[in-house]
Parts: C-alpha cells; sequence; structure tokens
C-alpha cells in the first residue's frame, strides 16, 4: 500500500502551479497527508556578484522579494489548509529552484512532490532547461507532473 504522510507542492505562483496545487490538496486529503507549499525565491546577491553597478541596497531588495513572495503564500495556503492538511508555506532562497527543490523535499522527508511544467520544448527548452525535469532526475521520492493543458482545463 502506498502512503503518504508529507506532500510538496512548489510554487511560482504561475497558472500551472496553481493547477499542481489543487492535485495537491486532493491527494493531501485522499491520503491523511501534511501539504507543504514552496516558493523558492531568487537569490539576488548571487546573480548580482561580478555586476558592475553593484547596488549597496542588496539586503533590503532581498527582504522585499522575500516578503512578497510570503505574502503570497499566506494567500494560497489558508486556514483550512493549515487546520485541514497541517498545510506550511515555505520560502527558501536559491539561484537553483530545481536545486532547492531537492534539497527540501529530503530534508522534509517529503513522499510526492506534485509540481507543474510549463512543456518548453525546442529552443526555449535547451535555453532555460527545466526545473521540473532536473527535479524529476535527482528528487529522492515520486514526483508528479501537471502540464499546462491541465492547468488550462481547470
Amino acid at each position: 500500500m502506498i502512503r503518504l504522510k508529507r506532500i510538496l507542492v512548489p510554487t511560482d505562483f504561475g497558472e500551472v502551479a496553481d493547477a499542481a496545487l489543487t492535485y495537491g490538496r486532493e491527494l493531501a486529503r485522499t491520503f491523511g497527508a501534511n501539504l507543504d507549499v514552496l516558493h523558492v525565491a531568487d537569490n539576488v546577491f548571487a546573480r548580482s556578484i561580478g555586476i558592475e553597478g553593484y547596488v549597496s541596497t542588496f539586503p533590503e531588495v532581498q527582504r522585499d522579494i522575500e516578503e512578497t513572495a510570503r505574502i503570497q503564500l499566506d494567500r494560497l495556503v489558508g486556514d483550512e489548509d493549515r487546520a485541514l492538511l497541517g498545510a506550511r508555506a515555505v520560502i527558501r532562497t536559491s539561484n537553483s529552484p530545481a536545486s532547492a527543490i531537492v534539497a527540501y523535499s529530503r530534508d522534509a522527508n517529503v513522499d510526492l512532490i506534485v509540481m507543474g511544467t510549463h512543456g518548453r520544448s525546442g529552443l526555449a527548452h535547451a535555453l532555460l532547461g527545466s526545473i521540473a525535469e532536473r527535479v524529476v532526475q535527482h528528487a529522492p521520492c515520486p514526483v508528479l507532473i501537471v502540464p499546462r493543458r491541465a492547468a488550462r482545463a481547470a
């Protein structure tokens, strides 16, 4: 029998991530699992190293990015989610969302990751890569991918 105790839904606050959250919530209800909703905030400082014109207000910019993410997460993960699903809203800061998702899933003993994918192909995929693909390759648990077309149908 498959037992799911902790489900992770990474979010970039987009339409596809919202569809993945719908699946994550339903699976958490069905299996009596806890739900973690993770947003990986961009590490502005690490991206700015080596760039001329370094802005001395970096700490404030980073705080603003993380505070904005916190507000958006609190809108996504409501009181009902917290009460019924033991939901946690989590923010991590990293240049690599895929690595942060995989690391969090290991640290939190996640049993299933439910995430959306934009389904890019060709040149866009080659240039931008796929966060979902890298998570699938390195995750310590199964990954359920929710494609863009599922978001449109919801």
